[in-house]
């Protein structure tokens, strides 16, 4: 009995051991890497400033009759010329694209018309790709 509490003894201390080891071990590791220099920036990287694209828009009549067509006017900002925009309008909580469609100009405008047959107020907005979009506006048809 006396060789088997021994046994237990040596058997707990060389696990004690191994574990306070392995504990320095791993905690002499975290500290080299805490004292290691942090990379500096490369030169050859450089950062281009991001620039916040934007759309505008402006109805030329806010109340029309149905049948009657609406001119959408508006700037954009940080969108290449050439870039599709679409007219969408908003049903049930869910955007629909609609007919009408434009491009960005190289002075970063658009102008779109847009004939509407559905009596209500509608609200609309210009978007990009779905990705972006100008903010609501709304226009009454009677």
């Amino acid at each position: 009995m006396h060789a088997t509490l021994r046994s237990r003894c040596v058997r707990a201390l060389a696990v004690g051991a191994l574990s306070a080891g392995l504990i320095s071990a791993g905690s002499a590791g975290a500290f080299a890497a805490g004292d290691a220099p942090m990379p500096m920036p490369s030169a050859t990287h450089s950062k281009t400033p991001m620039t916040k694209a934007s759309i505008t828009i402006k109805a030329n009549h806010m109340s029309v009759k149905a049948g009657q067509s609406v001119t959408f006017i508006g700037q954009t900002k940080g969108l290449k010329s050439g870039t599709k925009l679409v007219l969408q309008s908003q049903s049930n909580g869910k955007w629909t694209t609609l007919g009408s469609s434009t491009t960005v100009t190289k002075s970063h405008a658009y102008k779109l018309t847009h004939k509407f047959s559905t009596k209500g107020t509608q609200l609309l907005r210009v978007s990009m790709s779905g990705t972006m979009h100008s903010p609501t506006v709304s226009v009454k048809v009677s």
